[in-house]
């Protein structure tokens, strides 16, 4: 029973996982396709705690969540054009054949891959190692609150050079 539900349930998050990936793809709203992008990187954390990688997880919501999406949508709604879409170029008759060919070397590769499905959990803990690397005696966070602050400053001071335009 636990082995039925636990393919039940990667199979629903793969099957979102490639329906936002799509919505990414033929979204012609800007703002709709980074939305799908945001589902697609949850659904992919989700995927990660399945195989027992909470770190991934963790950093999978923290850094393409968290950041990089946040990042996007506010590059997006910044742009003045955003509303308007990306029109279709002369580009699109090229890039229907390359799509398909890669399509066609990734279902190849995946077909001809022995993959080996891991039931059990990791024998060792992931986060707590690395948490005491990060906070414990000696440990690396004031450099990485350092790192935050500057990030934070120079995407508050690309904002206010934006909006001085």
């Amino acid at each position: 029973m636990l082995d039925l539900t636990y393919s039940l349930t990667f199979y629903l998050m793969a099957i979102i996982a490639v329906a936002s990936a799509l919505g990414v793809i033929f979204l012609r709203d800007v703002f709709r396709s980074a939305l799908c992008l945001i589902l697609l990187f949850m659904t992919v954390a989700g995927i990660y705690v399945m195989l027992h990688a909470d770190f991934l997880a963790v950093v999978q919501i923290l850094v393409y969540v968290g950041a990089i999406s946040i990042l996007i949508i506010v590059a997006i709604m910044l742009t003045r054009d955003a509303r308007q879409g990306q029109p279709m170029g002369k580009i699109k008759w090229i890039a229907g054949p390359v799509a398909l060919a890669l399509i066609a070397v990734i279902a190849w590769g995946v077909l001809n891959t022995p993959f080996e499905v891991a039931t059990a959990a990791p024998q060792e803990e992931t986060v707590k190692p690395l948490g005491n690397l990060l906070f414990g005696n000696p440990g690396y966070l004031l450099t990485t609150e350092i790192a935050a602050v500057l990030l934070l400053s120079a995407i508050l001071g690309a904002i206010a050079v934006i909006r001085e335009k």
